[in-house]
């Protein structure tokens, strides 16, 4: 079973039952990750991605 990248807690996913792009969310801290590769298993802070995608929105904005 995978841990949890941010508190090492071990995340109630299984392996084999997730697909690139599922959100799952660790239940001890509450951290979301997207995954990212199945194999093997890439886990993705979902926060971390939005903040980027925020940056690039502004600075498109910025363009205009």
């Amino acid at each position: 079973m995978p841990s949890c990248p941010e508190c090492e807690n071990e995340l109630d996913i299984e392996e084999d039952e997730v697909e690139e792009g599922d959100v799952v969310a660790c239940d001890e801290c509450g951290t979301e990750f997207e995954v990212v590769g199945v194999e093997p298993l890439e886990l993705a802070r979902v926060d971390e991605d939005l903040e980027e995608d925020d940056e690039e929105m502004f600075d498109e904005e910025d363009d205009e």
